[in-house]
């Protein structure tokens, strides 16, 4: 009977040392890759595109329909496996942790008053005890600064980061699609979209070594780059899946495009190392940042939601007709 003693290597593809009947046979490579427990939430940041509104209350809180956006990425995690929520927050973010939390005077009210369908609606939002966790990021040093900022809490194991401004209606979800491709390649991915060349400038792309129409093989990033110099339109959305090397490289604390601690140039180092591959997701990306993108994507979610669409295909026709008189 066959009997494997060893394997060695790290992420990714290893090999296995066989032995057989006690002979030692020739070594084989398969393809081993570690589960995707843990899961980032970068929820520090200011919300300055959507001032006044979050000068008191988080940008992540945002309702889309009615649940908030940091409800629909959580959801998102969990349905891909994860089980450890991770949120690197700042000043001023409580009222993500009272989200998460239980609502007792909330919970006694409508038990009070009979209300079953509103008590279940409130049940999801608390998890189990000790699979969310919470750590500051004290200064809006960027995006690159938050993700190092829960170093301690990853911990020696690759993860996910997943940013609620970016909001992805698709039959599977966005994240699960990228965990199966992860364990098809190991290595690092990103989740990516085209998007019109006079908008590379506000997003990382990816410099393409090769690309099967799903699945591009990485063999640059570029962050935010002028039109005429971006190397394809191929653009990362705030979904990924990195090796805990990320953190080495985000601890020399360098600062790149706008001064900020940039996630992307610490991506870029990781290039030729392991597996890095962009996956073109299967779904439709709201960009919740901005303001029409987050009302796009109350239309869409509210005309998907079968007890709101006729109403809300009404409301779109009359505003459409409306000729401003």
């Amino acid at each position: 009977m066959a009997e494997i003693t060893s394997v060695l290597g790290g992420f990714g593809r290893k090999s296995a040392i066989v032995f057989v009947d006690g002979a030692q046979a020739p070594s084989r490579e398969f393809s081993v890759t570690q589960k995707i427990r843990k899961a980032v939430f970068p929820v520090g940041g200011l919300g300055t595109r959507f001032l006044p509104v979050t000068k008191a209350m988080p940008k992540e809180m945002l309702p889309v329909v009615d649940k908030p956006l940091i409800q629909y990425a959580v959801e998102e995690a969990l349905e891909a496996g994860i089980e450890e929520i991770i949120f690197v927050t700042g000043r001023g973010k409580e009222a993500i942790e009272d989200f998460f939390d239980h609502s007792f005077e909330l919970r006694q009210v409508l038990s009070e008053r009979g209300k079953e369908a509103e008590l279940r609606m409130i049940e999801f939002p608390v998890l189990e005890a000790g699979s969310i966790v919470y750590t500051r990021q004290q200064d809006p040093l960027g995006l690159g600064h938050a993700v190092w900022c829960a170093r301690a809490l990853v911990g020696n194991e690759p993860f996910a980061i997943l940013l609620a401004d970016d909001l992805v209606m698709a039959d599977t979800p966005c994240l699960k699609q990228m965990v199966a491709a992860y364990h098809e390649t190991g290595g690092n991915i990103v989740a990516v979209e085209d998007v019109p060349r006079e908008h590379t400038k506000r997003y990382g792309i990816l410099d393409v070594a090769s690309d099967d129409g799903r699945l591009a093989e990485v063999k640059g990033l570029v962050e935010k780059p002028e039109p005429e110099v971006a190397p394809s339109t191929l653009s990362i959305i705030g979904r990924y899946i990195l090796l805990p090397e990320i953190f080495e490289y985000l601890s020399e604390r360098k600062k790149g495009a706008g001064g900020e601690i940039q996630l992307t140039d610490s991506m870029a180092r990781m290039i030729g190392q392991t597996p890095f591959h962009g996956l073109r997701f299967e779904g439709t990306r709201f960009d919740c940042g901005d303001k029409a993108g987050f009302f796009e994507a109350n239309v869409a979610f509210a005309l998907a939601r079968p007890e709101l669409r006729d109403q809300v295909t009404e409301i779109v026709k009359k505003y459409a007709a409306d000729d401003g008189h």
